[in-house]
């Protein structure tokens, strides 16, 4: 049996694909890996989304289907989920026309993960509302240290990141860097390639929570690192409250921050730079599944609206922790991002829905549960 070295990135399906007419036949070493690596899947322990929804019917339905645009796989989407066994979810896609390709697998992951979207739902249109709807939760600063809110965004006609060859990723890089340059008033600043930029300064970026690392082996064998650093890159405005990473895991995360709970601000001036982008970028959008990204966690509104909390009473109790994070669909990860550990205490906390509510709704669901958090902080273990 081929242990899991046969899946690690580079060694598979991640040449340069050409479009075509139809998708070609997959070939008997592509198959052979997949279904062994799918043997190993169902044998561990794994309580990824990938491992309860692909049964074997459905493997053994769809495990020689291929994209009619890039010739992409099963295996391209689902090869992280089968050499990274304590993966969440476990799987990707590779270019926008995976969505329906392989739908099968990847709707009843969408419904599961985004509480009950199901495949004859729809995204509503796109809907900001009113950013003065939310108030600073935190004005005297006794919790949060900071807050975020991005989106996703990638550039129509072009695959995703797994599946994009050098060449296209050097012209999508140039696409986004002209359109960012192009950003005037306090959006003004500037792009710098991640490939220029010496180790100190990438190192301090990182540290302040600025810059994304190519550390995240969730990422790297679902084939989101090809041609690492090349074509990648971190644009800056002259506050360094508004800030654009190119080709990180999409093509652009459009990402709005300060310290504070001034969610509203934050909210706010996102929503200013996306409508700046999208005077000069046409953004791949589906009837159905809203905003399309690489990983299904972020489809519909991409919305990620998040902050830096601490919350030390209920940190002891994690029972009613987690009650709550249940309660208000939020997501917990460690202080650097997803897959890092919590470090002094201080929790990332965000929006665990995307699809099927408004942008809009999206930030108050994260919104009202941050603000459940520190009521529960302030009163109930008082």
């Amino acid at each position: 049996m081929l242990r899991l070295q046969a899946l690690r990135p580079g060694t598979f399906l991640f040449l340069c694909r050409q479009a075509s007419k139809g998708g070609k036949p997959i070939d008997s070493d592509t198959l052979l890996r997949l279904e062994d690596g799918y043997k190993e899947l169902v044998a561990s322990d794994s309580k990824s989304l990938l491992k309860k929804h692909l049964k074997k019917d459905l493997f053994e339905k769809l495990k020689k289907k291929t994209t009619a645009s890039f010739n992409s796989s099963l295996l391209d989407c689902i090869q992280t989920g089968l050499s990274n066994h304590d993966s969440a979810v476990g799987i990707v896609a590779p270019e926008p026309e995976a969505y329906k390709t392989f739908a099968e697998i990847f709707d009843p992951i969408i419904e599961d993960f985004h509480k009950g979207f199901k495949k004859t739902d729809k995204h509503p249109e796109c809907c900001f509302g009113k950013c003065n709807d939310f108030a600073n939760l935190d004005p005297d600063n006794k919790y949060i240290l900071s807050t975020r809110v991005r989106c996703g965004r990638s550039v129509k006609n072009f695959p995703f990141i797994s599946c994009l060859s050098e060449n296209a990723f050097a012209k999508l890089e140039a696409m986004i860097s002209g359109a960012l340059n192009t950003m005037s008033g306090s959006y003004k600043g500037s792009y710098l390639p991640l490939s220029g930029i010496e180790k100190s300064v990438q190192q301090k970026l990182i540290d302040e929570h600025f810059l994304f690392r190519d550390c995240d082996r969730f990422l790297k064998t679902s084939g989101a690192k090809r041609f690492w650093p090349a074509a990648r890159g971190i644009y800056f405005n002259e506050a360094r409250n508004f800030v654009v990473w190119v080709n990180e895991e999409d093509h652009l995360r459009i990402i709005s921050m300060e310290k504070g709970g001034d969610i509203g601000k934050v909210y706010e001036r996102m929503i200013g730079g996306v409508e700046a982008l999208e005077k000069h970028l046409d953004f791949s959008r589906d009837e159905r599944l809203g905003y399309l990204t690489f990983c299904p966690t972020n489809l519909g509104s991409t919305i990620r609206a998040s902050v830096h909390i601490k919350l030390p009473n209920l940190s002891d109790n994690p029972k009613e922790f987690w009650k709550l994070m249940d309660k208000y669909n939020l997501q917990r990860r460690g202080t650097r991002g997803e897959h890092t550990k919590v470090e002094d205490g201080v929790y990332d906390i965000s929006n665990k829905r995307r699809v099927g509510l408004t942008e809009y709704e999206a930030v108050k669901e994260m919104y009202d549960g941050i603000r459940a958090l520190i009521d529960a902080e302030n009163k109930i273990f008082k």
